[in-house]
């Protein structure tokens, strides 16, 4: 029985790793068919660093604190228990087989063991998270709706198993060794069985080895037959993702949007005409992902961690993050054999390479390749089971909120390749939704979304009590460049020309009045910061606006810029600096909070039987908040206000949900199932309601104000407010700027003080 355990153990070993070899080797090939991409390997100190963090802290998982330690002890068991692997073998041969030269020194066998309990624990604990969350019972509220659950299955039992087996042997070895000091947790294993025979037992741990070999490297065969089991791959390949992430420091891949890219390298919109006619601008297939958007396909672990943040998915849309990565790695992985024999079409769909290199391919890998890779789909679109591989609901359905980049535990870019996806079909296919024809139009002649000309620009300050500064403007107080000021205040396209924006931008204006700081607006020379075209994918048009726009701001000299907009304020602080232009840039509730921590604005509560004690909520735009990490500032000024009652809704800071603008969002419509703006809507309603849940109870118990610090959030959330109010809820409730709160706080003082 020995001889056959050896046997067995050797076989599968030496099989395992020629299979795990040539299963690396199909891998690396395979994402090696991405585009170039330069800009993965700077600061490998600081890369290293950040790998480290992310692997020994676990800090991207800490979200879900349980799942988090688990994981941690099952992956340090993966890696640390490799020394019980190798004892095994020796075990095979002698029962009593130590390490040459740790040997049973106590401290390594205390670890062992203790790594063997926790791995088994973790992973028992994860296996019963996965089963509380199971689809059967939440259908596609579960995070694991869509994955794989055999794969995810198989890989719990062969932990389960490897923990058992170390942790057998281990109980029969302190039974042959003597000395249970040597085995504290296990000892109880060798106490059950002390009335059977030494010769026995040796020979149980000969075979009970041999099942932890064969189990192990069992565990490498299946998943070499798999390389699309991204539950089992990520162990390795997370490593180099997390390394490779976009940026060095560890931070998400988040806040400015990924350049549009031909063989590596941006494409700049000035030199355009010497671009290839033949470049694809995109990612029209598979192969025109980057080698590192090829990588995160492999790298995802099917966690659905982005799936439960998405805003898409929360209202019955067919986007789940989770799902389209894991479409596009089975069809990069099942068309890979024709591209690496050379197949593959150019620009205008010819085939290049010849009948005699194809002759091979696998008429499964010719089928995947005829695939196109964004359109009409079979079945369910959020899971095809034909047609392309895509379907276009799920491309268009993305706010790009970042939810889903600022959950992977795994650093997976999704919004960038959405971008990717949505910049062919515009710039190639043009197909995109309908509404979008209005919005490029506005865009491309009046320079902003609404279509007005550039002359009404400064009717929002026709009202004020003081005169606006403009930049070059005609009268003899207008500064000839901003560094006669302290600050540009950036009005934007909403704050200029939406009604309900322009209140925002007007109160901004006149605290900053108050304050004594001084600042100018641009006028007739802003336009549009290029933000919602290039979220919807038209990189030229977001080019030919940001490049006029960088240009007057470097005429004017602009240093320091405030905004109101926080897709303006993103724009202008991330995305010009692509372009060449480097800002201080900050939001204006930053600006704000500033000035009242200085004393330079004094809130005061409003007097007894107004608004006293009036309950606030605040909703954290996506684009000020997790694309650019600004949470606390708002907050800080809200709390500063007196007599107002502040409250979080659930959802709130890195887990806040979208308002539904974001991703060009706010020029279309919602056809696909609720509106993301009324789902957000009603968990500030019953946030702000003193009684319990008012959408539940059907009671209009809440009053209050939704607090806003983006003109988007502003439509969206006004707009669900008012659907709300027409069935008889949220009839004591608004939805206001933070600034706007603190003018009213100011002006009470302003008064008072009089």
């Amino acid at each position: 029985m020995q001889y056959v355990a050896v046997a067995v153990s050797l076989g599968v070993t030496a099989f395992a790793l020629v299979v795990l070899t040539d299963a690396i080797v199909r891998i690396v090939r395979v994402v090696r068919l991405g585009q170039p991409d330069r800009t993965r390997t700077d600061h490998p100190r600081q890369r290293a660093a950040t790998l480290l963090r992310e692997f020994l802290g676990h800090n991207r998982m800490l979200k879900r604190p349980v799942v988090a330690v688990a994981h941690w002890f099952v992956m340090i068991g993966f890696g640390a228990l490799v020394f019980t692997l190798l004892t095994a073998y020796g075990q095979l041969f002698d029962a009593e087989f130590a390490l040459p030269l740790i040997g049973h020194w106590h401290p390594f066998e205390w670890l062992m063991e203790a790594i063997a309990w926790l791995t088994l624990l973790g992973i028992l604990t994860l296996t019963v998270i996965r089963q509380i969350s199971h689809p059967r019972a939440h259908g596609r509220g579960s995070r694991f709706f869509g994955s794989s659950f055999w794969q995810a299955y198989y890989v719990e039992f062969t932990i389960a198993a490897i923990a058992v087996t170390i942790l057998l042997i281990r109980g029969l070895e302190s039974r042959l060794v003597g000395d249970a000091s040597l085995f504290p947790l296990t000892a109880f294993i060798g106490d059950a069985v002390s009335g059977v025979a030494t010769s026995t037992i040796e020979m149980a741990v000969h075979i009970i080895a041999a099942v932890k070999i064969t189990i192990s490297w069992l565990f490498f065969i299946v998943i070499s037959w798999h390389l699309t089991m991204g539950v089992a791959w990520h162990r390795g390949l997370a490593f180099f993702n997390i390394f490779f992430k976009r940026h060095a420091d560890g931070a998400p891949a988040l806040g400015a949007a990924k350049p549009l890219t031909v063989n590596g390298e941006p494409v700049d919109f000035e030199n355009i005409d010497d671009l290839d006619e033949d470049a694809s601008l995109g990612a029209g297939q598979v192969e025109d992902f980057s080698w590192k958007g090829m990588l995160d396909f492999s790298t995802c672990t099917e966690c659905g961690r982005c799936q439960s943040q998405c805003p898409a998915w929360h209202t019955d849309k067919p986007l789940s993050p989770k799902l389209l990565v894991m479409q596009l790695r089975d069809h990069a992985f099942a068309k890979a054999p024709y591209l690496l024999a050379g197949g593959g079409t150019d620009m205008m769909g010819n085939e290049q390479a010849t009948a005699e290199q194809l002759a091979d391919v696998p008429a499964d890998a010719r089928a995947e390749a005829e695939r196109p890779l964004v359109g009409s789909t079979d079945g369910d679109p959020a899971r095809p089971d034909g047609g392309a591989v895509i379907d276009p609901d799920v491309l268009w359905s993305c706010t790009m909120c970042g939810a889903c980049v600022e959950q992977c535990p795994v650093d997976i870019e999704h919004v960038d390749h959405i971008l990717d996806l949505r910049r062919y079909q515009t710039l190639i296919e043009t197909e995109f939704p309908s509404e979008l024809n209005g919005l490029f139009k506005n865009l491309e002649k009046s320079g902003n979304p609404w279509g007005m000309t550039g002359s009404k620009r400064m009717e929002w300050a026709k009202d004020l009590p003081f005169d606006v500064r403009v930049v070059g403007g005609p009268n003899d107080d207008d500064p000839s460049s901003l560094d006669e000021v302290d600050w540009l205040f950036w009005v934007g396209c909403a704050g200029a020309f939406d009604d309900r924006a322009k209140k925002t931008t007007q109160a901004v204006a006149e605290l900053l009045h108050m304050a004594g700081v001084s600042f100018a607006v641009l006028g007739d020379g802003e336009t549009c910061t290029g933000d919602p075209a290039r979220r919807s994918g038209n990189e030229f048009l977001y080019q030919q606006l940001a490049l006029q726009n960088v240009e007057v701001l470097r005429e004017a000299e602009a240093v320091r810029v405030v905004s109101t907009c926080a897709h303006c304020f993103n724009t202008l602080k991330n995305e010009y600096e692509q372009l060449g232009l480097k800002l201080e840039v900050v939001h204006h509730t930053q600006l704000l909070n500033r000035l009242v921590r200085d004393g330079k604005l004094t809130p005061v509560a409003p007097p007894d039987g107004e608004v006293a004690g009036r309950p606030v909520t605040y909703h954290d735009p996506c684009y000020l908040g997790r694309h650019n990490k600004v949470y606390e500032p708002p907050r800080e000024l809200v709390g500063a206000l007196p007599g107002v009652e502040y409250r979080e809704m659930p959802r709130s800071g890195s887990t806040s949900f979208c308002c539904g603008a974001g991703g060009a969002r706010m020029w279309m419509e919602e056809r696909i199932g609720k509106r993301i703006n009324g789902d957000r809507t009603e968990e500030a309603l019953a946030t702000l309601d003193s009684s319990g849940d008012s959408a539940e109870s059907g009671q209009d118990g809440a009053s209050g104000s939704i607090a806003i610090g983006c003109p988007f959030c502003r439509v969206m959330l006004s707009d669900g407010l008012t659907q709300a109010q027409s069935d008889g809820r949220g009839t004591n409730v608004d939805v206001v700027d933070v600034a706007q709160l603190l003018l009213d706080g100011v002006k009470r003082s302003s008064t008072a003080d009089e």
